[in-house]
């Protein structure tokens, strides 16, 4: 995704070398990257000075941003790729966090840093609305479309999906949402103070952080004051034999619980979505109740509880999506507002420290009180630890290749952060390998795909590390063919 004009642009964008123009005309023009994704113009040239240094000022662009970008997918290919072979790695399955759990905040936290460099200053208002609703728009039906259910997987090489099943929220539409409040809030919700001191600066956006205040304590009152009535569901798997029946009750009753089958974030999701909607394979069916290969998938254990089976979205309205990923947008535009406003690196880091550790302060502090952390549920302590690791990872990076220049060893990942839309869907989401998996020599099994991974698991004599070692070559395939379009100056764009 890249800057958009009033004209529509195509998919496939060659960029032209050209002069490097001032950044205000650029942030008049340009539409920030809803997707970890963009490689926007006013992204290419941000302004990066220091008041200690003796050249002249000139244009240059941010690094930081793709490389964090490109961290992102880079991880999230991990975690798809090996997580089944190393459920430590793998999405919590409920309390508690890991690597993978950090993979989501890490999006929303770098579209906020965007938000701030792009909306630096708007001329025209509406207009920028207008643009962020269509590019809003965009991007949830491409979610829908990668997500919805179309493609099945590379185990199952199959296409299509039930419209009455069909799920209507995933990252992109979590990311999308995210993007839209908080690109608004910088439109709409930002005074024309001139920042010359942190005082001014604090007064030009208190607007918005009074806003972030208030959606999340508007979470925390929905989700401790909501009462969850008791509800039923339809199992539709096959290892449903050791249930009793295929309508299952879900005994609730309860205010206040942030356990699986009561919450009111599961609640709000089933009234306003419809069970079919929602995922059908939550990350709580790993717990210990639910499997006995836990913390990984696997069987019913005896006597296992009815909601096992019960869908719950990780995307749902409630907790990602319209609230605390809007948040953590917040958290990222913060740091860009800091980027656009204080021309000084030290300064910069100083109050990305300041704002990150506080955040891990709060984050544990609310742990401690008895807050836990869970992704599924995205709990405020959660968002806190989340963004302020978010902001800490991100001032490590800053301080390595823009201000110390050290690009080489992470030039992978800045190749991926710059067409990261391209490598997102063809990777993370596994287009690539299915495409791949539909030519097959006398049986499915027999593909380029599946027989790379048996090489290498045969290689270590290892299947998890065999896995593992085939999702790093995938990693470090995509992060060359990042490079070589790079090289040809073509990027993906929505």
């Amino acid at each position: 995704m890249a800057e958009e004009r009033e004209t529509q642009t195509p998919l496939l964008h060659y960029s032209p070398s050209s002069s490097t123009p001032e950044i205000q005309r650029y942030i008049e023009d340009c539409i920030i990257p809803s997707l970890p994704s963009e490689v926007t113009e006013s992204e290419h040239h941000i302004v990066l000075s220091s008041s200690s240094s003796s050249v002249p000022l000139k244009n240059q662009r941010l690094v930081a941003l793709d490389v964090f970008r490109g961290l992102t997918i880079a991880l999230m290919i991990l975690v798809d790729g090996a997580g089944g072979a190393f459920p430590s790695i793998n999405h919590s399955p409920w309390f508690g966090v890991t690597i993978a759990d950090f993979v989501m905040p890490f999006f929303l936290f770098i579209v906020g840093v965007s938000i701030g460099l792009v909306f630096k200053k708007v001329d025209n208002k509406s207009t920028a609305t207008k643009k962020v609703i269509i590019r809003v728009i965009k991007l949830f039906l491409l979610g829908i479309f990668l997500q919805g259910g179309f493609f099945h997987g590379r185990k199952t090489l199959t296409y299509g999906v039930d419209v009455e099943k069909i799920r209507w929220l995933g990252v992109l539409q979590r990311i999308s949402i995210g993007y839209l409040l908080a690109s608004v809030s910088e439109i709409w919700l930002v005074n024309g103070l001139v920042v010359d001191t942190p005082f001014a600066f604090m007064r030009k956006y208190c607007i918005q952080w009074m806003v972030t205040v208030l959606l999340c304590i508007i979470y925390i009152c929905l989700m401790y004051g909501l009462k969850v009535p008791s509800w039923e569901y339809e199992i539709h798997r096959a290892n449903s034999a050791l249930l009793p029946s295929n309508l299952q009750t879900v005994q609730c009753e309860v205010r206040g619980s942030l356990d699986p089958p009561c919450n009111s974030v599961g609640f709000i999701d089933r009234l306003l979505l419809g069970e079919n909607h929602l995922y059908q394979r939550p990350v709580y069916q790993r717990a210990k109740e639910c499997s006995v290969n836990s913390p990984d998938y696997g069987p019913l254990p005896a006597n296992s509880p009815g909601w096992c089976l019960a869908p719950f979205d990780p995307e749902g309205i409630l907790r990602s999506s319209s609230l605390m990923a809007a948040v953590t947008c917040f958290v990222g535009l913060h740091f860009g507002q800091i980027i656009a406003h204080f021309k000084d690196h030290w300064q910069r880091i100083f109050l990305w420290s300041v704002s990150a550790f506080s955040l891990l302060i709060l984050g544990y502090v609310l742990l401690i009180l008895g807050m836990p952390l869970s992704k599924p549920l995205y709990t405020v302590s959660y968002m806190c630890i989340t963004a302020g690791a978010s902001g800490v990872i991100f001032t490590i990076i800053f301080y390595l290749v823009d201000v110390k220049h050290i690009k080489k060893p992470v030039l992978l990942l800045q190749w991926m952060g710059m067409n990261a839309l391209l490598i997102y869907a063809l990777a993370a989401c596994e287009i690539f390998s299915i495409a791949l998996q539909g030519f097959y020599w006398g049986s499915p099994e027999n593909n380029l795909v599946d027989g790379t991974v048996s090489f290498f698991q045969d290689l270590l004599s290892s299947k998890n590390w065999g896995t593992l070692a085939f999702v790093l070559l995938e990693i470090l395939f995509w992060g060359l063919v990042a490079g070589l379009l790079h090289m040809k100056r073509i990027y993906v764009k929505l």
